[in-house]
């Protein structure tokens, strides 16, 4: 999957933003309080939308009134346009109202575009709980194919369309959608979760805390010793003097992480070791996970690593993206920067209380200066236009 553009409208300092023509590794910066994290929030969102509903998603971020524009005008609306490699161009969108203190679904549409010109199949069309869904699914595609529909009420008008029709094998392409979304992995990676000894056993994929690190390690070891080695190799290339990581039982049944340090003889158990090489290790098992997240979105990787680690990790997050999961990082970093092609950048700009986006591949000047000099150090310079940076020289 590869998100082509997203569209937020009325999403806390979002009035009205647009990214489009999105490559497969985003890198966003922006100046403290520019829209960063809120941006990366609406993946978060749309997850707990569906494993929820759309009122407790809501209700997490404090309420409607906390979570909508200031004096909009209009409800807050998502937009997301992707496709699968080769396959249709897809639309979701999301319009989410607040009636009488209670949050409802305003408008779920999911719809699929046959070719360049087709006219688009709405598989779901749903407003307050009520909507059509497609009941040929098989037809789509197909030459001179007609669609055919049928009405359903959802219990909840908070509830999402594709998460009540998913769960139901004749919508097929909706249940495929929500399986996307669920997913996404958001981190929330925290390095006092990494550390501690957990129960023996393994663990198929890294959890957003990254505090199953050593059962996805085993995991990894025992069923999949090539990716295993593919992240003992890049430890050794970006991590000087550690050349081996094993999850070592301990006698009460547990995992703990113990990092080989070639300058001594004992291995260092997770606890002993930095923060820096604990994150490096976590990060490799995510990014060589044998099946990739459809997307993978990352706040500030740089914290607690060595600035000289920040360029190859850029490198490993785009091979990540190029393996098929759609990458989406935020950074204040500088190095981090210098890693990121020109038109993988996205800049938010703050104006009169709202938030915008900017490529940097659309600016001229940037693409000029691009050819002598690297992204973080036009960054640095302040030659991103309004993005309001103060560094100290």
């Amino acid at each position: 999957m590869q998100i082509e553009s997203i569209e937020i409208k009325n999403y806390r300092l979002f009035r009205h933003v647009l990214m489009s023509d999105l490559p497969r590794m985003v890198v966003v910066v922006g100046a403290n309080g520019s829209g960063k994290t809120t941006l990366f929030d609406v993946f978060t969102f749309l997850k707990d939308a569906l494993t929820q509903n759309v009122s407790a998603a809501v209700a997490r971020r404090g309420g409607f009134r906390e979570l909508v524009s200031r004096d909009a005008t209009g409800p807050i609306e998502l937009i997301i346009k992707f496709r699968e490699s080769g396959g249709p161009l897809v639309t979701y969108q999301l319009a989410i109202s607040e009636e009488q203190g209670r949050v409802v679904v305003e408008n779920e549409v999911l719809r699929y575009r046959r070719g360049q010109r087709g006219q688009p199949w709405r598989f779901v069309d749903f407003s307050k709980g009520e909507g059509t869904a497609i009941t040929n699914e098989y037809a789509y595609g197909q030459e001179g194919a007609t669609v055919e529909r049928a009405h359903y009420n959802l219990d909840d008008p908070s509830i999402l369309a594709i998460k009540g029709l998913g769960q139901f094998r004749d919508f097929h392409i909706v249940s495929e959608f929500r399986n996307l979304i669920e997913n996404w992995y958001i981190s929330n990676f925290q390095i006092a979760d990494a550390r501690p000894s957990v129960e023996a056993g393994y663990a198929e994929h890294l959890s957003p805390r990254g505090d199953n690190v050593a059962q996805v390690a085993q995991y990894l070891y025992e069923n999949h010793r090539d990716k295993f080695e593919s992240v003992l190799q890049a430890m050794r290339w970006q991590v000087p003097g550690v050349y081996h990581v094993e999850a070592r039982p301990t006698e009460d049944g547990r995992l703990v992480l113990r990092f080989q340090d070639g300058s001594f003889q004992d291995p260092f158990i997770a606890r002993y070791v930095s923060d820096g090489t604990i994150k490096m290790f976590a990060y490799l098992v995510l990014l060589y996970d044998p099946k990739p997240h459809p997307l993978l979105a990352i706040e500030e990787p740089e914290n607690q690593l060595y600035p000289e680690l920040l360029h190859p990790l850029a490198e490993e997050f785009r091979a990540y993206a190029q393996r098929g999961g759609q990458v989406f990082v935020s950074t204040h970093s500088p190095d981090f920067l210098n890693g990121a092609n020109l038109d993988e950048i996205f800049w938010l700009v703050k104006q009169e209380g709202f938030s915008t986006a900017r490529r940097a591949s659309d600016s001229e000047n940037l693409r000029s200066l691009a050819k002598g000099q690297m992204p973080g150090l036009l960054w640095r310079r302040k030659f991103f236009e309004g993005a309001g940076l103060k560094w100290a020289d």
